[in-house]
């Protein structure tokens, strides 16, 4: 019988290997008690190589990850240009693949690369990726969220993964004006230690072309549950990703199942993405947070909700904008079962909003509940706008009594 299995044999150093194979037959007394030694040892190594591994990942807390800005960078001997050499050359971080130091104003040929915050961020090339190491509680909710821009491939997208999970985020799309936009993906986690890896899974023709990636940030989530005063999940919106300090808001990508949605409870299912955004940079009808829909009928949000067959609800809401100078006609859709509602709303782009009712009646179980904007609004510089949701609120109707 060995002594160790071969798959722990090989996390050992090369001498212990060599006195286990020494002692694998026909043993002495003598070799029997070295064994139960070198067995104890092996135990120990196994441990420490363990808790070395765990110290090495970073601790979990909301905000930026170690070093998540890339402020700390390379050393001169680690770089060829721009490129970084090394996979351990940017601290906290491994790299793999042809990945770039862009300082803010870094010139492109013709095009300035332009850093949203701090001095430095990281270009991904051809299959290129980054990776850190994070001690999470196993069975808890993150969302992962970092600003990204496209440069000069048009067909952008990025994979993030965190074992075994995996999502591809598009940026065909750019929503803000400046180049920049933050997005937000969230996972499960099923281990204690995770690897956070943010890859370009894009071919071109210069290896050099790929999105800029700062600002990479978590947030533990805490999904919410109905009440008696809700039916709907999240209907505040309230619980979401981490939110940066700028006037851009978070983007909600497409195609977000909510089991693990950054914005608990609730699916992005249209193609394009939906605004996460506050009230320290703008204009919230309720609470610290909402929702605007930036896409026009391309950005929808949904939750799917228990309900009676036959039995009368009524769906209240607000309706407004962010203050955020978008500006004109606006039109929020709500559907529930077979019930519509198109609520109109002036927008002078300075703030305010008006509630909203939907009653209908249940036909199945399950309903969903799906809010889009019926058209495309965009401001003066440019970026995508529209309406805001808020206070979404989900109460089915009581019978009156007969006497």
């Amino acid at each position: 019988m060995p002594l160790l299995h071969s798959t722990h044999r090989a996390l050992l150093p090369s001498r212990a290997r060599v006195l286990l194979n020494l002692f694998s037959s026909s043993p002495s007394s003598f070799q029997v008690e070295t064994m139960v030694k070198l067995r104890f040892t092996a135990s120990i190594l196994l441990l420490l190589s363990a808790i070395a591994n765990v110290a090495l990942a970073a601790t979990v807390k909301d905000g930026l990850l170690p070093n998540g800005n890339f402020e700390l960078g390379p050393k001169k001997s680690e770089l060829k240009g721009t490129e970084v050499i090394g996979r351990h050359a940017i601290p906290n971080w491994e790299v793999s693949g042809f990945v770039e130091y862009i300082e803010s104003g870094h010139k492109q040929g013709d095009m300035l690369l332009v850093v949203p915050e701090g001095y430095y961020a990281v270009r991904l090339g051809n299959e290129a990726s980054i990776k850190q190491r994070l001690n999470v509680t196993k069975g808890m909710y993150y969302s992962i969220t970092f600003s990204a821009a496209r440069t000069c491939a048009q067909e952008e997208a990025l994979n993030v993964s965190v074992t075994p999970d995996s999502g591809v985020l598009p940026m065909q799309t750019m929503y803000g004006s400046d180049g920049w936009d933050w997005y937000a993906w969230a996972f499960q986690a099923e281990f204690e230690v995770v690897d956070v890896v943010i890859h370009n899974p894009g071919v071109e023709e210069d290896p050099a072309c790929g999105p800029l990636i700062d600002s990479v940030a978590i947030k533990i989530l805490y999904p919410p549950k109905m009440t008696s005063k809700n039916l709907l999940k999240n209907g505040d919106y309230e619980e979401g990703p981490y939110m940066p300090n700028t006037t851009w808001g978070v983007l909600i990508p497409p195609n977000i199942e909510d089991d693990h949605s950054p914005l608990p409870g609730w699916m992005v299912e249209s193609l394009k993405a939906v605004k996460y955004i506050d009230s320290d940079h703008f204009s919230v009808p309720h609470g610290k947070r909402a929702i605007e829909l930036v896409a026009g009928k391309e950005s929808a949000l949904a939750q799917t909700v228990r309900t009676i067959p036959g039995k009368q609800y009524t769906l209240t809401f607000s309706v407004g904008d962010a203050g955020n100078a978008c500006i004109g006609s606006m039109v929020v859709e709500a559907f529930a079962a077979h019930g519509t509602a198109k609520i109109p709303y002036e927008s002078k782009g300075t703030g305010g909003y008006k509630r909203a009712v939907l009653k209908f009646t249940a036909e199945a179980t399950r309903t969903r509940v799906v809010f889009l904007s019926t058209f495309y609004h965009t401001r003066t510089d440019g970026s995508l706008c529209g309406p805001v949701i808020d206070d979404v609120t989900l109460l089915s109707v009581r019978s009156p009594l007969r006497l």
